[in-house]
């Protein structure tokens, strides 16, 4: 089947057989899984950065350190698509619990992310100046309270491009969600292709999404980066 042939099949099935209604829910749940995956890595990740920077040696601190560093070690030391299939299949079936396949998406890649923003948030924190913690502290702060309010504000700033890697990254990635048999984008256009066993025009169309996904993504980075250094010189 020629260009041609192939592009009327995919219109004939985009437009007329309301294959769109597939891929916009597709990309609704590529939205769900980056968008609440990334959230869920910010928590865990600035979780871990504290503690791996607070300094504090008590047994507790240690322990807890100790986890993050095994937890860190092990989700950026294994395939994504490895995780997913450890969780949904494994994981979840020996604790009994019976889980949304979406739910189970945005759980292994929020964690797949927290062990990434940790070290982000890592080298953020400790770009922050010191001498700001120590004057919250002087100004009758705890030490969470200087930290959440003076620091991690910062340490986010000055983060923010490794961040909005991460995010970028993250919307990429979520395409190996249908190994868990998740409807996302990818499985839209795999299904629009499998309806006429078509499968060129869907796949550049498929690539073309995601490579708007990402631009405009990128470009919403810098225009927030660029707003920041603005209201610094101010």
């Amino acid at each position: 089947m020629d260009f041609s042939k192939q592009w009327s099949v995919f219109v004939q099935t985009f437009v007329t057989n309301e294959g769109y209604k597939n891929v916009l829910l597709g990309l609704k749940n590529t939205a769900y899984i980056a968008l609440f995956g990334f959230l869920i890595g910010i928590a865990i990740g600035t979780v871990i950065a504290l503690v791996k920077v607070s300094g504090k040696q008590s047994k507790t601190a240690k322990v807890i350190s100790r986890i993050g560093d095994i937890y860190v070690g092990f989700f950026r030391g294994t395939p994504i698509i490895v995780q997913l299939l450890l969780i949904y299949y494994v994981l979840f079936p020996l604790m009994g619990v019976q889980v949304d396949k979406l739910a189970v998406a945005i759980i292994t890649f929020g964690l797949n992310s927290g062990a990434y923003v940790s070290e982000i948030m890592r080298s953020g924190i400790q770009s922050v100046d010191v001498g700001q913690l120590e004057a919250g502290r002087s100004l009758g702060m705890s030490y969470t309270s200087a930290m959440f309010r003076i620091v991690i504000p910062q340490a986010i700033k000055n983060s923010l491009p490794s961040l909005g890697n991460e995010l970028i990254a993250l919307v990429k990635d979520t395409s190996v969600a249908g190994f868990i048999a998740v409807f996302d984008l990818t499985q839209a256009f795999k299904l629009i292709g499998s309806s006429s066993y078509a499968y060129m025009i869907p796949y550049i169309v498929l690539a073309l999404f995601y490579l708007v996904i990402v631009l405009a993504l990128t470009l919403i980075i810098k225009l927030i980066e660029r707003r920041l250094r603005k209201s610094e010189r101010h």
